[in-house]
C-alpha cells in the first residue's frame, strides 16, 4: 500500500468528498425524491395502495421496504468475500469504483421508472443501494489510516458534514425542478423526478473522482488469486469475531450498535413515505422537510463531535438513543404538519451525530496494532446491515400485519430501548475517554 500520511488535509479532504458524492443517493434516492413519486405514482383510486410486482401483491411502501432489506441481505452474503479480495488482492480502490460506477448508472436507469415499470424501478433502486452499501464499506475502512484516534472523530464528523453539504446542494438543484417545472418548459409530471434520478448518478460518478485520484490501493498480500480467498472473508470475519470477543468494550458497543442501528437506518429510509402516507404532504413540502433536515444534521454532527470530548462517546450515544426513542413515540401519534416539522429537526440534530460517532467510535476501539482494517470494518458493515434488514423487514411486515405505518414507527422504539440498555453496560472509562 502506498504511504498515507496521517491527518493529513488534503488525503482527508479527498477521503471526505466520497462522502459528498455518494450522499446525494441517500437524499435524493433514499429519504425525498424517490420514495415520495414511488409512494404517489403507486397510489391509484383503482388499486389504493396495493401493487403488483412479478404477480404478487403488497402494500406499496412495504415492497419498497423489502426490496430494500433484500439488497442489504445480498451485500451482507457478499461484503466478506469483497472484503477478502480486497486484502488478498490489494484491490480496495478497484472495488470502491465497480460499487460507485453500479450505483451511479442504477440511479441513471430511475429516469424510465413510471407505474408502469414497476419492477424497473424497484430492481434499480436495489442495485443503487447495493452500490451505496458497497462504497461506504471501503471507503469507511480507509478513516483508521488517514487519521489518528484523537482525530477520528473530527474526521468522521467531517465526511458526514461533506455529504450532507455535497447532497444538499444538488438536491436544491432537483427542488427547483420539482417545484417550479415551468421554468423550464416541463409539461410531464414525472419528468422532474425521473431526471433528479438522473442527475444523482452523473453527481455520484463526477465527484468520486476526487476521492478515487486521492485515495491509495491497499498492500496485496499475493501474486496470484487462488479460489480459497472466497472462504478467507468469512474466515476473516471469523477471526475478527474472536477478536471482539477477547475486548469486552468492543463487543458490548457492538451490541448495542447492532439494536439502535435497527432504528436508525430503517427511520432514515423510511421517513418521506411515511410523510406522504400518514399526512399527504406532497413532493415539494417533503422535500423542503428533508432538506432542513439535512442542514440541523451538518450542526449536529459537529455538535456531538464536541460533547464527546467533554462526556466521551458511550455517554453522547445514550443520550442520542433516548432522543430516537422520543422520535418514534412522538411518531405514532403526530396529526399535522407542524408536529411533523418538529419532529423532523429532532431527527436531523440526531442523525448526524449517531452515525458520525458510532463510526468513529468503532474505529478508535479497533487495536492500534491492527494492520487489516478492512476485515474490521467490514464485520461493522455487516452487524450494520443485518440490523438494516432487520429493520426494515419488520417495519414492512407489521405494516401488513395491521395494516397502519404508525404501529411500525412505534415499534422500532423496542430496538433503540434495547440498544439503551446495552450501552449501559459498555465501560465509560476507555480508550475512548483517552483519545479525546
Amino acid at each position: 500500500m502506498e504511504s498515507i500520511t496521517k491527518n493529513n488535509k488534503s488525503i482527508i479532504r479527498g477521503w471526505a468528498m466520497f462522502d459528498w458524492a455518494n450522499s446525494a443517493y441517500n437524499l435524493v434516492i433514499t429519504s425525498t425524491i424517490f420514495p415520495a413519486y414511488y409512494t404517489i405514482i403507486t397510489t391509484t383510486e383503482e388499486h389504493g395502495d396495493r401493487v403488483d410486482f412479478f404477480g404478487f401483491t403488497f402494500i406499496n411502501t412495504a415492497l419498497a421496504n423489502y426490496s430494500l432489506a433484500f439488497s442489504y441481505l445480498i451485500m451482507v452474503l457478499i461484503l466478506p468475500v469483497l472484503s477478502s479480495i480486497a486484502d488478498y488482492r490489494g484491490n480496495r480502490k478497484q472495488l470502491m469504483k465497480l460499487f460507485t460506477y453500479l450505483g451511479a448508472f442504477a440511479c441513471m436507469a430511475l429516469y424510465f421508472f413510471k407505474y408502469e415499470t414497476l419492477e424497473l424501478g424497484i430492481i434499480c433502486s436495489s442495485l443503487a443501494a447495493m452500490g451505496y452499501i458497497g462504497g461506504v464499506l471501503f471507503n469507511n475502512s480507509y478513516l483508521p489510516e488517514i487519521a489518528t484516534v484523537d482525530k477520528q472523530d473530527q474526521v468522521s464528523a467531517k465526511g458526514f458534514a461533506y455529504g450532507y453539504v455535497g447532497s444538499v446542494i444538488l438536491q436544491i438543484i432537483c427542488f427547483i425542478f420539482v417545484i417550479k417545472p415551468e421554468w423550464f418548459g416541463i409539461t410531464d409530471g414525472s419528468f422532474p423526478a425521473r431526471f433528479s434520478f438522473l442527475l444523482v448518478g452523473l453527481w455520484w460518478v463526477l465527484f468520486s473522482q476526487v476521492s478515487f485520484r486521492v485515495l491509495p490501493d491497499s498492500l496485496k498480500h499475493q501474486k496470484d488469486f487462488k479460489r480459497e480467498v472466497l472462504k478467507k472473508g468469512f474466515i476473516e470475519l471469523k477471526k475478527v469475531w474472536i477478536s471482539i470477543k477477547n475486548i469486552p468494550v468492543l463487543k458490548r458497543f457492538l451490541t448495542a450498535f447492532f439494536f439502535y442501528a435497527m432504528g436508525v437506518q430503517t427511520i432514515m429510509l423510511v421517513s418521506a413515505a411515511f410523510g406522504e402516507k400518514v399526512l399527504g404532504l406532497g413532493a415539494s413540502k417533503l422535500i423542503a422537510t428533508i432538506l432542513a433536515i439535512q442542514l440541523v444534521a451538518i450542526a449536529g454532527a459537529y455538535l456531538m463531535s464536541w460533547m464527546v470530548r467533554i462526556i466521551g462517546n458511550i455517554k453522547v450515544l445514550m443520550l442520542v438513543v433516548l432522543l430516537w426513542i422520543v422520535v418514534c413515540l412522538s411518531a405514532f401519534v403526530i396529526n399535522n404538519e407542524v408536529q411533523f416539522y418538529i419532529l423532523a429537526i429532532l431527527v436531523g440534530l440526531v442523525m448526524g451525530g449517531t452515525q458520525s460517532i458510532s463510526r468513529s467510535t468503532f474505529s478508535k476501539l479497533i487495536p492500534e496494532q491492527t494492520e487489516d482494517t478492512t476485515s474490521f470494518f467490514s464485520f461493522y458493515d455487516v452487524t450494520e446491515k443485518i440490523a438494516i434488514v432487520i429493520g426494515l423487514f419488520t417495519f414492512g411486515f407489521v405494516e401488513e400485519l395491521t395494516g397502519n405505518i404508525r404501529t411500525s414507527a412505534l415499534f422500532l422504539a423496542i430496538f433503540f430501548a434495547l440498544g439503551f440498555l446495552f450501552l449501559l453496560r459498555v465501560p465509560k472509562v476507555s480508550v475512548l475517554q483517552k483519545a479525546n
